[in-house]
């Protein structure tokens, strides 16, 4: 009895302790606090992960989450950090959705001892799910090496990240080119670059290596993507080099002297060639499927002359042609979508929405390989008007918006860029309506917000997928070398 009047009391005071340790702050500010990530006023789904944030030179932070006046949630926080516990983040989501939660934040630091609090800032809850995982590649931001890189995958509703293949036990090895047919964390292909390499499949419960270079027509591949059926996988197969600069901000340049199309059959385990998108006169890359399979839409360069060392007058066309997945053919027709010599500039990975209504794409002055450019950006087309449509919201002026992915319903996408400090991609996400209109992009969350400064890579080739990727243990096997 004893014991339990001593436990009782005790309990009593940490509750006691944790209600009066809520402060109220002597003085009120006319404006919304500046926080890290920058997350007032965006569109998020109901299933994703807290939304942690920080004030820079704050000490004590407290945040309070109100949904039509309602207070469902309060947080503290030290070093300026808001960290929300996640079972309470997703219950406040779906008592919120198709609404607002809007947040109030008071901190206390050097510059105010007694206090501040802010006025509030929006956080628009849409009443639909985003999907589950996106995988990735972590890379450092350089062409020096690529020690110590790998495909991770993110639990967008929380921030479990894990491995689903690395190089660390062969550090000689590139890894890249990830892809997933239809969104199914089941099937996955990537390519492993290095002495033992080849091209890793992990299909219908069995795992391969291709050596595409030992198959007709002798040739790598690269840039790919999986047919929404399953059966064909579309590449480009790309002679690649790279130009450095000594100065500007532009560190690197990648372009290609040589870039066909070819279909792999997985059934037959061939390669099928359209002589068409086989020659030296033109330059194909960055294939991709319309969701119904019957179209392939890809980039184009007519070199007339192959260039012997980097233009800035290589500009990509965007392409369509049919294909009959019946025979693997492509037809007769090949449409024009985008012009450069008519519009200007180069395109890069299109990608069609899940609905087939709206075409995605990276514009670039010029060029190939847009993730170095600062004047990279996404632009979109609608398909059934051939018109374009303004994603200027999802830019950022003089910083790389490049490669995107659409989620499974069409409604959210998932992009690289480098608007945060110029040198690492990471991850960004934004709702689109029926429409086609965006809404303002907000960073990937993590944990603690201050880990987008801490971790030293890049994001690279963001995709959703509908699972956790298991591979077998033997994928790595596949590629090991003797170092």
């Amino acid at each position: 009895m004893k014991r339990y009047s001593i436990f009782l009391i005790a309990c009593m005071a940490i509750c006691l302790t944790a209600c009066t340790s809520w402060k109220s702050a002597r003085s009120a500010a006319e404006c919304r606090p500046v926080i890290f990530p920058d997350y007032a006023e965006v569109t998020v789904p109901v299933n994703i992960a807290p939304l942690n944030f920080m004030v820079e030179d704050a000490d004590r932070i407290q945040a309070s989450f109100r949904h039509e006046g309602n207070e469902l949630l309060k947080v503290r926080g030290r070093e300026g950090v808001v960290q929300i516990p996640l079972k309470k983040w997703h219950e406040m989501l779906k008592q919120a959705a198709g609404g607002n939660i809007d947040v109030y934040v008071s901190v206390w630091s050097d510059e105010y001892p007694q206090g501040m609090t802010y006025l509030p800032f929006p956080i628009h809850v849409e009443d639909r799910e985003i999907d589950p995982w996106v995988a990735y590649r972590l890379i450092e931001p350089g062409y020096v090496s690529w020690r110590q890189l790998g495909l991770y995958q993110r639990d967008l509703t929380s921030f479990r990240e894990s491995a689903i293949v690395t190089n660390h036990e062969t550090t000689t090895t590139c890894l890249n080119c990830h892809h997933f047919p239809s969104y199914s964390s089941g099937s996955m292909m990537f390519h492993a670059r290095g002495a033992n390499g080849g091209t890793i499949l992990y299909h219908n419960g069995r795992l391969s290596k291709i050596k595409f270079n030992e198959i007709w027509p002798n040739r790598n591949t690269t840039y790919p993507a999986w047919h929404p059926e399953g059966r064909y996988i579309a590449f480009s197969s790309n002679t690649t080099h790279q130009v450095f600069f000594g100065e500007g901000r532009q560190q690197v340049e990648v372009f290609d002297t040589a870039s066909d199309l070819v279909v792999y059959d997985t059934e037959r385990g061939e390669v099928l060639v359209d002589p068409r998108f086989f020659t030296e006169e033109s330059l194909e890359t960055f294939p991709a499927w319309s969701p119904d399979g019957k179209y392939l839409y890809f980039a184009s360069y007519t070199a007339g002359s192959l260039p012997v060392e980097f233009s800035l007058d290589m500009h990509y066309d965007l392409l369509r042609v049919a294909f009959d997945p019946h025979t693997g053919s492509f037809g007769e027709q090949v449409d024009t979508l985008y012009n450069t010599r008519v519009s200007g500039g180069s395109v890069s990975y299109p990608r069609v929405s899940p609905d087939g209504r709206y075409l995605l794409y990276t514009w670039s002055d010029y060029g190939t390989f847009p993730i170095w450019h600062q004047d990279a950006d996404l632009r979109m087309m609608d398909l059934q008007t051939m018109e374009d449509v303004d994603v200027s919201r999802l830019n950022a002026s003089g910083q790389a918006d490049s490669y995107h992915s659409w989620s499974s319903d069409g409604r959210w996408v998932i992009f690289g860029s480098r608007r945060l400090d110029g040198r690492y991609t990471r991850l960004f996400i934004a709702y689109i309506d029926e429409t086609g209109k965006p809404d303002k992009p907000f960073l990937l969350p993590q944990e603690d917000p201050r880990q987008h400064a801490w971790r030293l890579k890049s994001f690279n080739v963001p995709e959703f997928i509908d699972g956790e990727v298991k591979l077998p243990k033997e994928a790595e096997e596949l590629f090991r070398t003797e170092e």
